[in-house]
């Protein structure tokens, strides 16, 4: 017999307002788009634990939105912080960014978004006190997240560093409903929802703007170090960040597809119980053949403010490869940036949880002809067939 549908938009949306006191949602089609949100959590038929699971999330989320726009409004000097030079880095997923992004991170000159941060921004994070509970409690919702998924260090083992991890740019969006990331929704049985939601990059880069500028304010300034999927969105990106510079890498596309497929069915069977591998591997073959078509027709690829790199370049010297884009944006590397880096990188292997295996072999299609398919991306950025260690 099917679980009585409890999840409701209006509902959420009006115990929102009540809960905050607050109503401006800061954008007038955000109650129409979370509706269809809901609505995409409904067809997923979850039983009533995992409902009422949704429904905290959706809560969550609500009264995070409701609160931060609040402060955008009432605190002074808050919506007029500056965001000068940031730097991004992007790929397709799987391909070296986050521990590109980590390096970035613990340059002393920079300043990098935490998990803390965007999971209870408000009020914001430059105005907390030693005593606010914000970081103990990220702390011990990571805690929680790896405790559901073990397996995540070793695929991601950054997220031993807890509420002070790294989030990616797309966590920014969380509350804007555009994007069901699995940091924000481990304690709904979802899984890897990908795709599916209304975007709209403008809008996106604004929320994202927002975001850095609340965390920046109440802090000395500091150049950001970020990192997100910003490929697909570069129109936007340059738009809200014309003097952005951004670090590109690129790695072999059968690779990328297959790691990723191994990442997204070890998280999809941790958060909600159950997995299809063939399901996954179509939708991960899907989305990587979509980033690589994109990247292929965008003419923003050349843009000059982009920095590309292989990704085995950046593995066989990750600092000098940092070191070469630092020049190419005109920044210095001091010898405490690179004593940073090199002492990161000695003190948080790769390995530590373990290692992570994953085999071609979970695409599920000819791997030839799919080196044959991604030839011509290999060939744009000068990408060799990458063969792995069994």
């Amino acid at each position: 017999m099917p679980a009585p549908q409890i999840l409701d938009a209006e509902s959420l949306l009006c115990a929102a307002q009540s809960e905050t006191g607050l109503d401006d949602y800061g954008d007038d089609t955000f109650g129409a788009r979370f509706a269809l949100a809901v609505e995409a959590l409904v067809k997923l038929n979850m039983d009533e634990a995992g409902q009422r699971a949704a429904m905290n999330v959706c809560l969550g989320l609500l009264t995070s939105r409701l609160q931060f726009f609040a402060d955008h409004k009432r605190i002074s000097g808050l919506a007029e912080e500056v965001i000068e030079n940031p730097l991004f880095v992007t790929g397709e997923p799987r391909s070296g960014t986050t521990l590109l992004h980590a390096l970035l991170s613990v340059d002393p000159e920079a300043r990098a978004l935490r998990f803390w941060e965007v999971m209870y921004p408000s009020p914001p994070p430059g105005l907390a006190t030693a005593t606010d509970p914000r970081r103990a409690q990220s702390d011990a919702d990571w805690r929680e997240i790896n405790a559901m998924a073990p397996e995540w260090l070793k695929i991601h083992p950054y997220n031993d560093m807890l509420g002070a991890g790294l989030p990616e740019c797309e966590r920014t969006w969380a509350f804007d409903f555009r994007v069901l990331t699995p940091t924000a929704w481990w304690r709904a049985p979802i899984g890897m929802y990908v795709g599916g939601l209304p975007v709209d990059p403008p809008a996106q880069y604004r929320i994202h703007k927002a975001m850095l500028q609340h965390c920046q304010h109440g802090r000395p300034k500091k150049r950001w170090a970020l990192k997100g999927f910003h490929g697909p969105r570069l129109q936007a990106f340059f738009d809200t960040y014309p003097d952005a510079r951004l670090i590109w890498t690129h790695r072999d596309p059968v690779q990328v597809t297959a790691s990723r497929i191994a990442m997204a069915t070890t998280l999809t069977q941790a958060f909600s119980g159950h997995v299809d591998p063939r399901e996954q591997a179509a939708i991960h073959l899907a989305a990587t053949r979509a980033g690589i078509t994109d990247t292929l027709a965008n003419p923003l690829v050349d843009d000059p403010r982009i920095f590309h790199v292989r990704y085995t370049d950046f593995v066989a010297d990750p600092v000098g490869t940092i070191g070469k884009f630092y020049q190419f944006c005109d920044i210095p590397m001091t010898p405490q940036a690179e004593q940073a880096m090199r002492g990161y990188l000695n003190n948080n292997r790769g390995n530590r949880y373990g290692r992570f295996v994953y085999s071609t072999d979970m695409i599920g299609v000819d791997i030839e002809a799919l080196h044959r398919e991604f030839a011509p991306y290999r060939n744009r950025f000068g990408i060799e067939i990458e063969q792995r260690k069994p």
